[in-house]
């Protein structure tokens, strides 16, 4: 069996082409990807060539964490069946390329995968194309859930998961958070919270500040605005060493927390949410491709602005 995937052979360089996959095993499902996924966070680090060393990090690899399809073959121990809808966050199911071996770093963005059975979330078929969503859905969830945290009061960060940062804030029963963006065209459609520029906030007595930017040049500013032994959380992922200067951050007995990557009761729990109608996920996706013109779909998630988030329709490679 193969599969048409996405491949980065170096930074900048991408292409469709067409890959071996393993053989499934009993405990695995084949799952015939219908969307796809792109994030403007880590998968343009891996475009850029700017991702910092990370497990499995290499070229040529297979990017994607985005999946949503149908299982199309089960084993006898997947726990899964032919005709579920499923949500993938990735795969390691690749061979070689020109006598090289491809990386599932993240490995979702292919026509075909061989996952486990326990890695392909069985989702509402409703979901559509919102499912790839689910990802960056957790990813909120994790930094918002975690023992002791406090929800953010504000969120740095307008893109795909702020928006999610706020909406469960929301659906925690938390006062709404206010909301920093500096692109004036992504303070719109903001629903039941404030949007603003940073420079029109004089607030300086944040609780919990969540950086949804990635900008690993905020520390101090946001350091600045907090109230004593406020918490900065680090939501988003970052190319560079952060740092901050000591003195302001002693003054207000700063803490700092990374919040690491969703778990799967992460992922559960968001779909269940989405599913009972409790968190939305609409408005979030803004642009589409088809995955036969993945360049194009890669330079416009990463280049415009306007761009929140892209899909991959693989279904015409079915």
């Amino acid at each position: 069996m193969d599969t048409v995937a996405i491949v980065m052979k170096a930074p900048q360089e991408l292409a469709l082409r067409r890959l071996p996959l393993a053989p499934a095993t009993e405990s695995d499902v084949v799952v015939q990807v219908a969307w796809s996924g792109i994030s403007t966070g880590t998968e343009r680090l891996l475009w850029s060539g700017r991702m910092p060393p990370f497990p499995g990090m290499g070229y040529p690899l297979v990017p994607g964490y985005e999946a949503v399809g149908q299982v199309v073959a089960a084993g006898a121990a997947s726990g899964r069946s032919v005709g579920d809808a499923v949500f993938v966050p990735g795969a390691r199911c690749f061979g070689t390329l020109d006598g090289q071996e491809v990386r599932g770093l993240f490995g979702g963005a292919a026509s075909h995968l061989v996952v486990p059975g326990a890695r392909a979330l069985r989702i509402d078929r409703a979901f559509g194309e919102r499912g790839i969503l689910l990802a960056l859905a957790a990813t909120a969830w994790h930094a918002i859930a975690g023992p002791g945290a406090a929800p953010p009061d504000l969120i740095v960060g307008h893109g795909v998961l702020g928006r999610l940062l706020a909406r469960l804030t929301l659906l925690t029963g938390a006062a709404p958070p206010m909301v920093w963006e500096r692109d004036p065209a992504r303070r719109g459609d903001a629903g039941d919270y404030p949007v603003c520029s940073p420079d029109a906030d004089e607030r300086r007595d944040y609780r919990a500040i969540y950086d949804a930017s990635g900008d690993a040049a905020l520390l101090d500013p946001l350091i600045a605005r907090l109230a004593p032994g406020g918490e900065v959380v680090l939501a988003g992922f970052y190319a560079e060493r952060l740092s901050f200067a000591f003195a302001p951050a002693f003054m207000r007995e700063a803490r700092l927390r990374v919040a690491a990557e969703w778990r799967d009761a992460d992922l559960l729990a968001v779909s269940e949410m989405v599913a009972e109608g409790q968190l939305s996920l609409d408005g979030l996706i803004t642009h589409h491709e088809a995955a036969s013109e993945a360049e194009r779909a890669y330079r416009t998630a990463f280049e415009d602005s306007a761009c929140l988030k892209m899909v991959l329709d693989w279904r015409s490679l079915a």
